[in-house]
């Protein structure tokens, strides 16, 4: 988001920070978002949820994971359940947690959180407030088709090894 944009300020952790990179990201306690896959008969990651960012947003127009800014005190495993819910309508009870990928910039931090749709739940996910301007299931060898958070696209090879079936 950026400051003076719609719902710009909607809890005590978003905000912008100024990071040693020289970069400014968003989320005074740092940020999370869940990278929700769905698995094929074979038990590998088939689709994940993807974010079409709004056009008025930080890098908006770019595909990422939903996600946001941390409240003061929250966990990144809830505030990427939160923010799922809020922006894609996902239920957080309807998913199970594999594990997480952090990148870490000392100051601030972006915890992706790594999950799985629970075995016989169907999760319609659908823009749910003004943060997007789609939300939809990926093929995961039609992710890198699209316009990636710059961010996400470094990640994204190994976000989907660590999806991947051992």
């Amino acid at each position: 988001m950026t400051a003076g944009e719609p719902h710009s300020i909607r809890h005590p952790g978003d905000g912008w920070v100024d990071c040693a990179c020289g970069s400014r990201h968003w989320g005074q306690f740092g940020a999370a978002g869940l990278l929700l896959a769905r698995r094929d008969a074979t038990g590998a990651p088939s689709h994940v949820v993807l974010q079409h960012r709004a056009l008025w947003s930080h890098l908006g127009g770019t595909w990422g994971v939903p996600g946001g800014a941390l409240a003061p005190g929250e966990t990144p495993v809830d505030g990427a359940l939160r923010e799922a819910h809020e922006e894609a309508g996902i239920p957080p009870g309807a998913v199970r947690i594999l594990g997480e990928h952090v990148l870490d910039h000392g100051p601030w931090r972006y915890t992706t959180i790594l999950a799985d749709v629970l075995p016989g739940t169907a999760i319609d996910v659908r823009p749910t407030d003004p943060e997007s301007l789609e939300i939809a299931w990926v093929s995961v060898d039609e992710v890198t088709d699209r316009t990636l958070l710059p961010a996400f696209a470094q990640a994204w090879p190994q976000l989907l090894e660590r999806l991947s079936p051992v």
